[in-house]
């Protein structure tokens, strides 16, 4: 843990220096594949030091997260064995890996967007998605969908309440995120549904 808090503090460093939005795109990158810390914590202190560019921080952070979806994904399709499973193991991943598995045999889309929105590690989606040959189109899709959707709904809401937001987004993002997660599979299946 004290690793991790050593971690945590260095990316929070690079939100007061001027190469802190390629340390954005470059964090939101490796996140979506082989990093263990979000770029939340890097997009909240910039949107606060400048408001009005905290849409602009949400778009580096979901162009960034993105390509690093993409990537994890040519991981688990090309190099499962050796470098996906390594980073699976790693972050004591692999368990959650097989669970995974069987989702996006079932869901598809479904997981993919579920997860690029919610606390889960994303970067386990990513390679779990190429290693199951998920069409790769339909995993940008969702990826871009959900990704955006989370990185513009924390600047809204730091660009629209300060750091009041700020303070209630650490407090409650996992409930937060729960919520969205649910209205976005009752989206999917409310879809599902009238397309029968």
């Amino acid at each position: 843990m004290r690793f991790l808090r050593k971690l945590y503090d260095w990316v929070l460093g690079w939100a007061y220096s001027p190469y802190s939005v390629p340390a954005l795109f470059l964090l939101a990158f490796s996140e979506s594949s082989f990093f263990p810390v979000p770029p939340d914590i890097l997009l909240i202190p910039l949107g606060l030091s400048k408001p009005r560019k905290s849409f602009y921080y949400a778009t580096v952070s979901s162009i960034g997260s993105i390509l690093g979806g993409a990537f994890g994904y040519l991981i688990g399709l090309f190099l499962m064995n050796s470098v996906g499973i390594p980073i699976l193991r790693a972050y004591g991943l692999m368990e959650k890996y097989h669970y995974v598995s069987a989702l996006y045999n079932q869901y598809n889309a479904l997981a993919v967007s579920v997860a690029g929105f919610t606390p889960l590690p994303y970067k386990l989606f990513t390679i779990a998605a190429g290693a199951c040959r998920i069409n790769f189109i339909v995993f940008i899709i969702a990826s871009a969908l959900s990704r955006s959707a989370r990185f513009f709904l924390v600047s809204a809401l730091v660009y629209a309440f300060g750091e009041r937001a700020r303070v209630f987004i650490d407090r409650y993002f996992n409930w937060l995120a729960l919520a969205f997660g649910i209205l976005l599979v009752g989206g999917f299946l409310v879809i599902k549904f009238a397309i029968k």
